[in-house]
C-alpha cells in the first residue's frame, strides 16, 4: 500500500465519521463541528487529486460559510434549544427504506455509463479563463447572486433582532 493510498484511507474515514457524525449527533453545534470535519476531509481529496483551486474553494466557501450557518442557527433557532422541545422524529421508517432506494438507484445509474477518460492535460490557464468568464459573460448573475446572499444575510438579522427584543 503506498503512502498516498493509506492518506486517502485516513481522508476517508475522516469525511464519512463527519458525515456519521452530523446525522448521529443531537447538538446542534457537534452537527456543524462533524460537517466541518466531512467538508475538510473532501478538500485534502480534491488536493489529492492535484486540484487546488477546488481544495480552496471547498474550504473558504463551505468551510467559511459554516460559521455564518453556525450563526443563523444560533439566532433563528434559539427558542429550540431548551430541553422543553421534542428534538426527536418519528419518521425514521420511512426515511430509512428510502434512502436505501436512493443509493441503490444512483449505484444503478453510476454503475451503468461509460465514463469517458481523457488523456489531455487539462488548460493552463483554467481559473485564469474561470475568472474572465466571471467578469464579463456571467457577472449579471454573479451580482444577482452577491444581492440576494447579502439580502438573505441582512433578513437574517433583523429576524433574529426581533426574537431578540421580544
Amino acid at each position: 500500500m503506498t503512502v498516498e493510498q493509506i492518506i486517502f484511507l485516513l481522508f476517508a474515514f475522516v469525511t464519512l465519521g463527519g458525515g456519521v457524525g452530523v446525522v448521529v449527533t443531537r447538538n446542534l453545534y457537534y452537527a456543524a463541528l462533524y460537517l466541518i470535519m466531512s467538508l475538510g476531509g473532501m478538500a485534502a481529496f480534491f488536493v489529492l487529486l492535484g486540484a487546488g483551486f477546488l481544495a480552496a474553494v471547498q474550504i473558504i466557501v463551505y468551510i467559511g460559510a459554516i460559521a455564518i450557518l453556525i450563526l443563523f442557527a444560533i439566532m433563528l433557532s434559539r427558542h429550540l434549544m431548551t430541553t422543553d422541545e421534542r428534538q426527536s422524529n418519528d419518521q425514521v421508517w420511512l426515511g430509512v427504506p428510502i434512502t436505501i432506494l436512493l443509493f441503490a438507484s444512483l449505484a444503478f445509474v453510476v454503475s451503468g455509463i461509460d465514463w469517458p477518460i481523457s488523456d489531455a492535460a487539462p488548460s493552463a490557464n483554467a481559473i485564469e479563463l474561470m475568472g474572465i468568464s466571471f467578469v464579463e459573460s456571467y457577472l449579471i448573475p454573479f451580482m444577482v447572486v452577491s444581492v440576494l446572499l447579502l439580502v438573505a444575510l441582512v433578513g437574517g438579522i433583523i429576524l433574529a433582532r426581533e426574537v431578540d427584543s421580544e
